[in-house]
């Protein structure tokens, strides 16, 4: 696959300096990925002030454990508030609006605005951090929910996967094996494992089907939750059922790694891909959370999620309140794993190293500023975001409106600041469509056809799956919408 490279970023911190000390050995890197997950969705704090910041419901305690032995980042981002535009921006290190890839499933049609263009497909020209990796001597496995078409993880730089699989690839499995989180499980340990007698350093990336489909969730799990009260954040059983299960897989693969002597040398990153609830939640608080909004809409419920790291030098039960984003880890995967080339030109993506190592400094980006670009209806009118500093900008497309947050004294986004500090908002927009314009983004447009008698036209469906393993074969089904 060609690369193409900038020289100049070697000056912005993007790139992996030949003359920096190599790790030595080169440390292991596992990436956890959870699907539609709350900030606030563990039984473990997202924030060490906010109460509100963790489950008062769910029970994650293999998690919990986790995030006392490593860096918990209260203000970690997935790239966008839903799924494949996330999974393409981690891999990539570029954000959805210079992707071109906001959203996967259809869109809705009589709506006032045309929704932005997107595509469904990586391509070939598209460098991600794994084929890096691997060209670097790292063994690179990729199990569970790809949902990126092009080929299948091992066209994009992955040895081992599942195959080109989508969301309803998790639908056969049930108790014992509740959306294949346990059989992932098995076939990431035998990965590790054989790597380890190989001594061979590897990147495994676990993006387990769950939270989706919570009816599949262990029987087990089920009653525990049926019998337990409900809280005030959370209080739906199924969904703290699949929530516990996939907090007890990720517990049997960490057992795998202490099994084998590898916890000194691997770092271990659990996070999701968006947040949860749903709809976007414009009036309000979202549901199940203590941020406002949920999936597919840009208030903090729909992009702020947990964001967790273990590792070398990571100081144990520690903190950092930086703004910190998906795509920073392919620089930051690529400086762990010595790779010597250049980045690719157009990252997005800042290096985390310093701050993992407890510097409190902003990351390193072309911009620092975070862009989110979600250019659809699911929920709210289209709509793009800036985080820049503390400051957050909305802008809605539909008749220009926007809302500014200071999230630093209001992360549930309650006290809208556009006009008392209108100077601020007007700087903040016009950065945000310089941000824009200079990604490339895909914007939406008048509807000429528009009719506001008639009810908008819900999506068809989007790309599902081929039937990975254990999956339904081949046959052709079709995605809720995006997921």
């Amino acid at each position: 696959m060609t690369l193409r490279f900038l020289p100049a970023l070697f000056a912005l911190g993007l790139a992996c300096h030949a003359a920096e000390p190599s790790l030595s050995p080169r440390p292991n890197i596992i990436l956890l990925l959870s699907d539609d997950q709350d900030w606030n969705g563990l039984s473990t704090p997202m924030h060490p002030d906010l109460k509100g910041s963790q489950s008062d419901y769910y029970e994650t305690p293999r998690l919990a454990k986790f995030a006392s032995e490593g860096m918990r980042f209260s203000n970690g981002y997935a790239p966008a508030p839903v799924c494949s535009p996330t999974r393409i921006s981690l891999q990539t290190g570029m954000s959805p609006a210079r992707l071109g890839w906001t959203k996967a499933a259809p869109p809705e049609e009589n709506h006032k605005l045309i929704e932005g263009d997107c595509r469904k497909a990586i391509r070939e020209d598209e460098t991600t951090f794994p084929e890096l990796l691997k060209s670097a001597g790292y063994a690179t496995a990729h199990f569970g929910k790809w949902h990126l078409t092009g080929g299948g993880p091992e066209r994009h730089g992955f040895e081992v996967s599942d195959g080109d699989t989508g969301n309803r690839d998790a639908d056969p499995f049930v108790d014992p094996n509740p959306v294949d989180i346990f059989g992932m499980t098995d076939r990431a340990k035998s990965f590790i494992t054989t790597n380890a007698k190989a001594g061979r350093p590897f990147y495994l990336q676990m993006s387990y089907h769950a939270l989706h489909l919570p009816e599949n969730a262990m029987k087990a799990s089920l009653a525990h939750f049926q019998e337990k009260p409900a809280g005030q954040m959370h209080r739906d059983p199924a969904r703290a059922a699949i929530t516990l299960d996939l907090d007890t897989g990720v517990g049997r693969l960490l057992d795998a790694v202490s099994a084998l002597g590898l916890e000194k040398n691997t770092y271990v990153i659990y996070m999701a891909d968006n947040g949860g609830g749903g709809g976007g939640g414009g009036g309000g608080k979202g549901k199940g959370s203590s941020l406002r909004g949920g999936k597919g809409g840009l208030w903090e419920g729909g992009i702020r999620v947990p964001f967790i790291v273990r590792g070398p030098g990571i100081a144990a039960n520690s903190w950092c309140h930086q703004p910190v984003v998906a795509n920073d880890w392919f620089p930051t995967f690529c400086r762990w794993a010595g790779v010597k080339d250049a980045l690719p030109a157009k990252l997005d993506g800042g290096d985390l190293s310093p701050l993992l190592l407890g510097a409190d400094q902003a990351v390193k980006r072309r911009d620092p500023a975070l862009l989110f670009h979600f250019p659809h209806y699911q929920g709210e009118a289209p709509q793009s975001a800036l985080r820049d500093g503390n400051l957050k900008l909305i802008f809605y497309y539909e008749d220009s409106s926007r809302k500014l947050f200071d999230l630093a004294t209001d992360p549930s986004e309650q006290n809208d600041l556009s006009v008392t500090r209108k100077d601020e908002a007007d700087r903040l927009e016009a950065k945000l469509r310089s941000r824009l314009t200079e990604a490339g983004a895909r914007m939406p447009n008048p509807n000429p056809s528009y009719d506001p008698a008639k009810a908008p036209v819900p999506p068809k469906g989007g790309k599902g799956g081929k039937g990975g393993k254990g999956g339904k074969g081949g046959k052709k089904t079709t995605d809720a919408p995006e997921s």
